[in-house]
């Protein structure tokens, strides 16, 4: 699950990568409303947490400009505004969740996987196609109920494309989602991990099969 940070606290917003990396998450981490909202804009995001007290702009003026763009994705305010009205403001303003600082990591972590089980949301926990499974929850494959190793980056276009079974998923939003906002992949990276992933499911007796469509994308389905 890809997260947008909007949290000008670099201390704070190192600590929750690495805290959010360890319980699954990868996160782009800007510091401004703006950058903030340009990110959102261009890429592919399944929640958002935001801080309210931003040097640019306040908080829930963002929280308002995400919401215009797509009212779907969930988006979790974690402040120091810990008054009543505040709480109520940043719900009625459109946030699925509030969380006051100081907070405990797994607490944060725990409200992000209940937002995205949501219905209509990204994150169920099992996938399955076929004789095939993914347990998001715990990153494990299981093909006729026997455990298959994947590498990390494997498993997320795994679950990418399980999570669209049957659907085109084109190669930007494959990069998008995988590398985020870093630029040290090769032009061919994508080309190569789909490949290795193909042969995998193939070594492993997968029913899973992966479809190329040449200068559109990929299809995971059936056998």
């Amino acid at each position: 699950m890809r997260i947008l940070l909007i949290e000008d606290n670099r201390r704070l917003a190192q600590s929750l990568a690495r805290g959010l990396s360890c319980e699954g998450f990868d996160l782009d981490v800007f510091e401004t409303g703006h950058e903030g909202a340009g990110a959102f804009s261009s890429l592919h995001y399944d929640a958002v947490v935001l801080d309210l007290g931003l040097p640019d702009q306040d908080g829930l003026e963002v929280l308002g400009a995400l919401r215009s763009k797509r009212a779907g994705v969930p988006i979790l305010i974690l402040t120091a505004r810990d008054s009543i009205e505040s709480r109520v403001a940043g719900l009625d303003a459109g946030a699925d969740d509030y969380l006051v600082k100081p907070f405990a990591m797994r607490e944060l972590a725990a409200r992000m996987r209940a937002m995205l089980r949501r219905p209509g949301q990204p994150l169920a926990t099992l996938l399955k196609i076929g004789n095939t499974q993914l347990n998001s929850a715990y990153r494990q494959v299981t093909v006729d109920n026997s455990v298959v190793h994947f590498s990390l980056r494997e498993l997320k276009a795994l679950e990418l494309l399980m999570r669209r079974e049957g659907q085109v998923i084109s190669k930007i939003l494959l990069e998008d989602n995988l590398n985020g906002l870093s630029k040290n992949t090769s032009q061919n990276s994508i080309e190569v991990l789909i490949f290795r992933l193909r042969r995998r499911l193939e070594h492993c007796g997968s029913d899973c099969s992966i479809h190329t469509l040449h200068g559109i994308g990929y299809l995971i389905k059936e056998r």
